[in-house]
């Protein structure tokens, strides 16, 4: 997506304006200048988060509770999300990928996996909590005053380096370029892949989010802060930046 154009958000902010709705069914869809109870009162939605200030909803008409597919006008506007590419400008297209997948993740995930209670939505977050077992979610301290690099998670319909520029700006207020990757690390707490990236700093001061972030700040090698142990993928990034300024 163009930048800037569309950010994904949980919660709408106050100044949104207009809507967009995903309608999925039967693994079609279908992108309407319209507000969710206006094209299927009633029907599961999922806010994906505004492009260009107008908030975005995805619509599964595949859920519980949705009455019969009530207008065949819909039905005949319902294409496979494959068919519709060159449709749709790149940010409608790829904001129709990711009303797919969050259906499909909001559908599969309506039971707990361990004990099959239904789960309802965290506030706050893209997450589904199980009230009976918990749910397993990041932590805005570490257990002691340490330091790592940023750490986020790729959102549905995003490029990895989309997804490390979106983290740092929501995090710190800080927008980076020249974004380039380094490695990548299985990290079993759980089940995760960890990619790591390099960037250049472009603009902005550090102005932190509150809600994750406790701290943050610009060191320098002689000045460095308690980092992650060797085991981390921050610390390898950490380890060659050093290494960098030292030669």
């Amino acid at each position: 997506m163009a930048r800037n154009r569309f950010l994904p958000v949980v919660d709408l902010p106050d100044d949104w304006s207009g809507a967009l709705t995903v309608v999925v069914h039967d693994g079609k869809v279908v992108v309407l200048d319209e507000h969710p109870v206006e094209v299927a009162a009633g029907a599961p939605r999922l806010l994906l988060g505004t492009l260009d200030g107008a908030a975005c909803f995805a619509v599964d008409l595949d859920g519980d509770g949705v009455p019969d597919l009530a207008t065949s006008d819909l039905q005949d506007l319902l294409v496979p999300l494959r068919g519709m590419y060159g449709r749709l400008d790149d940010a409608r297209w790829t904001l129709a990928g990711r009303a797919v997948q969050l259906v499909e993740w909001d559908r599969s995930h309506r039971h707990c996996g361990r004990c099959g209670t239904p789960t309802e939505p965290a506030p706050g977050e893209r997450a589904r909590r199980c009230p009976a077992c918990g749910l397993l979610a990041r932590g805005r301290n570490f257990p002691m005053p340490m330091y790592s690099c940023l750490a986020g998670f790729v959102e549905p319909g995003e490029t990895l380096e989309e997804a490390v520029a979106r983290e740092v700006l929501e995090e710190v207020g800080v927008e980076v370029t020249d974004i380039r990757y380094v490695s990548s690390q299985p990290w079993p707490f759980p089940h995760s892949l960890m990619i790591g990236f390099e960037a250049t700093w472009e603009s902005g001061d550090i102005v932190i989010d509150e809600r994750e972030i406790v701290d943050a700040g610009w060191f320098t090698p002689d000045d460095l802060p308690i980092v992650p142990p060797a085991m981390s993928i921050a610390r390898t990034l950490i380890d060659r930046w050093i290494e960098r300024r030292l030669d």
